[in-house]
């Protein structure tokens, strides 16, 4: 038996390290209480671009991207799988819309900095500019690697945090507080059911090893550990990053 495209994908050697993108220092910080209050509310910001913006029209590609065809019959697996994914994509956006507006509670609820001060980072411009070009540009397969990806590593990189939670200090003024909100959601169990789930709709596609489609699943696994590791900012960032 061939081992599930996921689980090959995990086991690879890439560029960046997996841990370089789920053990980063700003995810040690949150976890210990000591992340500043700045500085969480300039990853929020960036991430609220992420999910307010690039998130939605990454989905809308990829359902333009469903091939489906009146010569398959309505109980056909064809059919069945293409209204299976429209079901994931439509509940993925959901819950983007649902999580844009848990940033908005966060920051009021905490007191954390307005997000409107912050500048959009080089590195948030590069991660959506490349879900703008694999969900314009690449297959459906390629969309949906992508989106797997995408949330195994934030659902690791957010557990990690959550492992560390019992040693934060306090201390820290609102972020703490934020910081546990955050983390309850974005390890709860529906979201680890919905990781599961797109990694069920990535195994059963039809890619077989050695493929242009297995390629290209391994150099979209390793570009994401990329941007992720690249899209959790650094300690002192948030001085530079202020509007003016």
């Amino acid at each position: 038996m061939s081992v599930p495209l996921t689980a090959h994908l995990t086991s690879l050697s890439t560029p960046r390290p997996y841990s370089a993108a789920t053990e980063h220092a700003f995810l040690t910080a949150a976890g210990t209480g000591t992340l500043p209050p700045a500085l969480l509310s300039l990853y929020l910001s960036q991430d609220r671009i992420y999910a307010a913006h690039a998130y939605p029209r990454f989905l809308g590609h990829l359902l333009t991207h469903v091939p489906f065809s009146s010569r398959h019959a309505p109980d056909s697996p064809e059919e069945r799988l293409h209204g299976e994914i429209v079901d994931v994509l439509a509940g993925a956006l959901q819950n983007v819309r649902r999580e844009v507006g848990l940033f908005a509670e966060v920051k009021r609820a905490h007191g954390l900095p307005p997000f409107a001060q912050w500048r959009e980072r080089k590195a948030t411009r590069d991660y959506t500019a490349e879900m703008a070009r694999v969900g314009a540009f690449g297959t459906l397969e390629d969309g949906l690697i992508f989106l797997w990806a995408m949330e195994r590593v934030y659902l690791d990189a957010w557990t990690y945090a959550k492992s560390l939670l019992s040693n934060a200090t306090t201390g820290t003024g609102p972020a703490l507080p934020a910081i546990q909100q955050l983390v309850e959601n974005w390890t709860c169990p529906a979201f680890v059911e919905f990781v599961q789930v797109l990694e069920g709709l990535v195994n059963r596609l039809d890619i077989a090893p050695g493929s242009p489609a297995y390629l290209r699943a391994e150099e979209i696994w390793a570009r994401v550990l990329e941007l992720e590791e690249a899209f959790w900012p650094v300690g002192g960032e948030e001085m530079g990053l202020l509007s003016m």
